[in-house]
């Protein structure tokens, strides 16, 4: 399955409770498929994959897959530390109707590279789904080489790559690597507009949350080769991104980034709480406020 276009990690929104808001997580799909995504990635880090249950997980799937109903692909994160965990989150991903996996390799164990060869190819034969690996060093601790990716890719194992290393050559030798049909993903939201035009195939943007228009105006302007107006475009969603830095030092980056996709969503009538799992530290009104400023100023308020 080679996918294409712009594919957004979809935010898990909350009630003040802790559960998986249902009547929200389909008004955010709605917003987006409206806005023009290609396909849909739950359960990945902008998902808040790590901090739910495996109860929300299948909430989180459950709901938006019934709701899709086909109309898009509907990517799975899969992710989890060792592969008889992934395989058991694949199972539950295929019962509730995803199109695809998406995994990382293995992690908070000390692997090789042919344990995580074997785990790719494991995943692969008996999931029973495209699979698309994630490189995310900053999190795994593992950098996927371009050239086990490429390995698995040539074998039929990977489907594609949605890549959030920050590694652009990296990046580079997969596109010029790849011989069968494979995906390549950004996972940069800043870069978007350079990755297209070295031959990546689509972006996977957190920030396609809160934009999902831009981001499809992007890469429709990058798709006809206007590429001046795909750096304007890709220019001005660089300047909404500083909503990700609002909470500074004052919490942990992944806090800052997803309490500020929560609170854009909230501000834009999207979601009912823009609440973030536990432990993460929550913005205050001031940093909100802040938030909302940037979303005037990009012309979404």
């Amino acid at each position: 399955m080679s996918l294409s276009g712009v594919i957004p990690p979809v935010c898990t929104p909350m009630t003040p409770e802790y559960d998986v808001d249902t009547a929200s997580l389909v008004r955010l799909v709605d917003h987006l498929i409206d806005g023009g995504v290609d396909a849909l990635f739950v359960l990945g880090s902008s998902s808040e994959v790590a901090y739910l249950t495996d109860a929300q997980r299948r909430t989180v799937l459950d709901t938006v897959a019934g709701h899709v109903g086909g109309q898009v692909p509907v990517l799975a994160g899969v992710i989890d530390m060792t592969t008889p965990r992934v395989l058991e989150h694949a199972r539950v991903a295929a019962e509730a109707g995803a199109s695809g996996l998406v995994a990382t390799a293995p992690f908070y164990t000390r692997t090789h590279p042919d344990e995580i060869r074997t785990h790719f190819r494991t995943i692969a034969q008996r999931a029973g789904l495209p699979v698309y690996a994630y490189d995310l060093p900053v999190s795994v601790h593992t950098k996927l080489s371009a050239g086990l990716v490429l390995e698995l890719a040539a074998e039929g194992v990977l489907a594609g790559l949605k890549d959030s290393s920050g590694d652009d050559g990296g990046l580079r030798a997969v596109v010029m690597g790849r011989e069968a049909p494979f995906s390549v993903l950004t996972g940069s939201e800043v870069t978007v507009d350079s990755a297209l035009w070295m031959g990546a195939d689509g972006v996977v943007p957190g920030l396609g949350n809160v934009d999902p228009q831009g981001y499809a105006e992007l890469y429709r302007c990058a798709s006809q080769g206007d590429w001046e107006a795909a750096r304007a475009e890709q220019e001005r969603l660089v300047r909404l991104f500083e909503i990700v830095h609002v909470g500074g030092g004052r919490m942990g980056g992944s806090s800052s980034g997803l309490g500020a996709f929560k609170a854009a969503l909230h501000l834009r009538g999207v979601i009912d709480c823009p609440i973030t799992a536990l432990p993460q530290i929550p913005l205050n009104e001031d940093e909100v406020a802040r938030i909302g400023k940037l979303l005037a100023a990009a012309g979404l308020l």
